[in-house]
């Protein structure tokens, strides 16, 4: 159970998916650390042909990418992917423990 503004809700919270790191690996494939402690690669090749992400054909944009308030961005911005995309067609690789 949890509390929001006096209300009561039954189950646990959820909450939003993020990305707290990223790494650009080779064959446009990102490593991604995601605030629940999950690791995942995903694949970008099969996007790159459509064209709102066609500039990261270049491996040396696709290589530049940062996270910007829990989203992978490229180009200051004007290329980003939901963190939600990314975390369920990821391919899982471990879970980060502290």
């Amino acid at each position: 159970m949890y509390v929001i503004d006096g209300i009561a809700y039954a189950g646990e919270k959820e909450y939003a998916i993020k990305i707290s790191g990223v790494r650009p690996m080779k064959d446009h494939k990102l490593w991604l650390r995601f605030n629940n402690g999950e690791a995942k690669i995903f694949d970008f090749r099969r996007l790159l042909d459509t064209p709102a992400f066609a500039p990261l054909k270049d491996e040396e944009i696709f290589n530049s990418v940062y996270i910007n308030y829990g989203i992978t961005v490229w180009c200051d911005g004007d290329i980003d992917i939901a963190p939600e995309t990314l975390y369920e067609n990821g391919i899982a690789v471990g879970k980060i423990t502290a």
